[in-house]
């Protein structure tokens, strides 16, 4: 009998008890891909569909202890980082990246750099920012960021769709192997930019999608975008692929909650009906 191993993959980031982003919005996108998701919670929210109320980051001695258990037990074939929720925590996680490179240096570690919640509220701070910079961002191999979050990392306006390649460009100027998937769900055609090092950059047509289950789009965005490099797809593929994914994701989503609701994450496993 042929058995074949289900990859294990980790997310580091933020706990969302209405579960449109954060740990269990990245379980539910690598189970629909059909990859064992491990996680580490950096900070604990008190958050609905309406927005989030307020943030609590662990200890980062917390945050080590669980990634350092986990990583002696199941070592992951990829990781997904989101919130991360201070600068010590931030500082945790690279130590671990510095360490897990060692050991396993092709494994691919993709960022969403989230800095601020949709309704607006900070969720790193500004020496968060500054050791996200100086120290994590040299260890990873992707970025997802929006135009905020493009616009605060490379310190360029980031407004409009011909501002994403300069700003693209600047970050890898400092980070020479990073690739960027900056996305544009803000700008009138949600086109994302996917700038790969030693390529030519590459727009993703979107497509505008009227419903109001807009929250954790850019968690799904890149725990799909891991998945599909996990799976081994070459990176214009795996950026295709987690778009598609996403686009679905809002279009069969169904309204739940009085706010900004979450997508469907696990509509691939939708199974067909029967007469």
């Amino acid at each position: 009998m042929v058995t074949t191993e289900m990859q294990t993959v980790l997310t580091i980031a933020g706990f969302d008890p209405s579960s449109g982003a954060g740990i269990t919005a990245d379980l539910m996108v690598f189970a629909a891909y059909g990859l064992y998701g491990t996680s580490c919670i950096t900070s604990l929210t008190i958050q609905s569909t309406l927005g989030v109320r307020s943030a609590h980051a662990l200890d980062a001695e917390l945050v080590h202890q669980t990634l350092d258990c986990l990583d002696q037990d199941m070592p992951p074939a990829g990781i997904k980082i989101g919130m991360l929720g201070s600068a010590a925590v931030v500082e945790t996680v690279a130590d671990y990246l510095t360490h897990l490179r060692q050991r396993l240096p092709y494994i691919p570690v993709v960022l969403d750099p989230v800095l601020n919640s949709s309704s607006g509220r900070e969720l790193l701070s500004e020496k968060g920012l500054g050791a996200m910079k100086s120290h994590l961002l040299p260890l990873v191999d992707w970025i997802t960021p929006n135009l905020a979050e493009l616009s605060l990392l490379s310190g360029l306006p980031v407004i409009r769709k011909e501002d994403l390649l300069p700003a693209a460009r600047t970050l890898q100027l400092i980070h020479p192997g990073l690739n960027v998937l900056a996305t544009g769900g803000h700008l009138d055609q949600p086109h994302d930019l996917l700038a790969m090092p030693s390529s030519e950059a590459v727009w993703l047509p979107g497509e505008k999608i009227e419903t109001v289950s807009t929250h954790g789009t850019g968690c799904t965005l890149s725990s799909a975008l891991l998945s599909r490099l996990v799976l081994g797809d070459v990176p214009l593929a795996a950026a295709e692929s987690a778009k598609r994914y996403v686009t679905e994701a809002l279009r069969s989503a169904v309204p739940t909650g009085r706010g900004n609701g979450p997508l469907h994450h696990l509509w691939p496993l939708r199974l067909p009906h029967h007469s």
